[in-house]
């Protein structure tokens, strides 16, 4: 983690569950950039249904940091370590936090209608226009009449997306 130009890379730090966004709080009140991808989901109780945010991955948080501001995040409360290998932390490349960020604001709802497309499961894809343009992913399977689902890889982690099939091509 030695970074002499003092530039700053983004890690992915654990946290203890369910305290995801106390920490981001205590993060962002000592002006530590952090990235803490939430999405909404409806959860159904006997009596109600309500809108609730939640991490899209558990117990994770990502800074933006440089070597000096290490300690000060193993320090806030809450936080059990950073995600290592072979003991060193591991830099999250940007163009993954990048596409956490578009598949979170992704909020493509258009069904075009397309032309049939020969695709095979597990073929890779790009998507071709949108929040998410030129993204990689691999293509999991048909979605309705207009819909696909494909799995982009961020952060050692797949995440589904359901996109229209019109935004998709092979890569050949």
């Amino acid at each position: 983690m030695t970074d002499v130009k003092g530039n700053k890379k983004w890690f992915a730090v654990y946290v203890k569950s369910r305290c995801e966004k106390k920490v981001s709080q205590q993060l962002d009140d000592m002006g530590i950039e952090s990235f803490l991808p939430l999405i909404t989901r409806i959860k159904q109780w006997s009596d109600r249904k309500k809108k609730v945010e939640e991490p899209l991955f558990r117990s994770y948080i990502f800074v933006n940091i440089t070597s000096s501001d290490y300690y000060n995040v193993l320090n806030i409360a809450n936080v059990v370590r950073f995600i290592t290998f072979e003991k060193k932390p591991v830099v999250v490349p940007e163009n993954q936090i990048t596409a956490i960020r578009k598949y979170i604001c992704d909020t493509d709802l258009h069904d075009i209608e397309c032309d049939s497309m020969d695709l095979k499961e597990g073929e890779l894809v790009r998507i071709k226009t949108g929040q998410m343009k030129d993204l990689i992913g691999r293509f999991i399977k048909i979605k309705g009449k207009h819909r696909v689902i494909i799995d982009i890889e961020a952060v050692g982690q797949s995440l589904p997306v359901n996109i229209a099939r019109s935004n998709v091509e092979a890569i050949k």
